[in-house]
């Protein structure tokens, strides 16, 4: 595996969802800046990494970290409104708003700012990668990063690889996933359904818990009840709504 501190990480987005990516690549060794284009965003995605539920804090509190370990991630975690010095690294990790356009103007963005070596990561949860990619001149350093909230819990790494994404980027984005202690699948891109493997599965399961209620067989917190008391799942259906909604908060 290549030494962590020789890559340098950005993600875009100091939401729940980046700020805790942020986190745990920080934690794994990389040296991470967070950017957002909004200061009090920025200053929520600070706190949410020192002090929130699943914050650093909180770790060495439950053993997962040493005040040691902790005060080094926090040193390698820098946070920033200027977008060149996200750009300005070796790995991107893009978690801004579920908007294609968007994201494919970060990306035409990023293309233009970053070193021609520079990865392109998109944490999307489902739109194509090869739609993002087809925004650049490197498609083969572009590359599907999903990540399930709460980022420095949940073991979920799907990495969604297009036809052209280059072998070596696949090893990189994999190596990276496991570091941060999670547990990377490489799965293939589609532009034919919205989602990859885990969401198009999820909203199956949603779509028709849904449909339970509406038909008056239960209500949802019973649903919840059930399917948390017959599969051990974390949270129910509708617990899982609320909780990628609210940060689990």
């Amino acid at each position: 595996m290549t030494d962590p501190a020789s890559i340098r990480v950005s993600v875009l987005g100091a939401g729940v969802m980046g700020s805790g990516i942020a986190q745990v690549t920080a934690i794994a060794g990389y040296p991470t800046v967070c950017y957002d284009i909004d200061a009090a965003a920025l200053a929520a995605g600070r706190e949410h990494v020192q002090t929130g539920r699943f914050g650093v804090a909180g770790a060495v509190e439950r053993g997962k970290l040493t005040r040691e370990e902790a005060d080094a991630a926090l040193a390698r975690l820098t946070f920033t409104d200027t977008f060149e010095a996200a750009a300005a690294v070796d790995v991107v990790i893009e978690a801004v708003p579920e908007k294609l356009d968007l994201k494919i103007k970060v990306f035409r963005d990023l293309d233009r700012l970053a070193p021609a070596h520079t990865i392109l990561a998109s944490n999307t949860s489902g739109f194509p990668i090869q739609a993002i990619a087809a925004a650049t001149d490197r498609p083969g350093l572009v590359v599907g990063w999903h990540w399930a909230s709460p980022a420095p819990v949940m073991k979920l790494a799907e990495i969604v690889r297009t036809s052209v994404t280059a072998d070596a980027t696949i090893a990189t984005i994999t190596d990276m996933a496991t570091r941060c202690g999670k547990h990377p699948v490489v799965v293939n891109d589609t532009a034919s359904s919205w989602g990859f493997v885990a969401n198009r599965v999820y909203f199956a399961m949603i779509r028709e818990a849904q449909r339970v209620v509406e038909e008056g067989i239960a209500t949802r917190d019973q649903v919840d009840q059930l399917m948390t008391d017959c599969f051990r799942w974390p949270a129910g259906p509708f617990g899982m709504v609320r909780g990628a909604g609210s940060g689990w908060s």
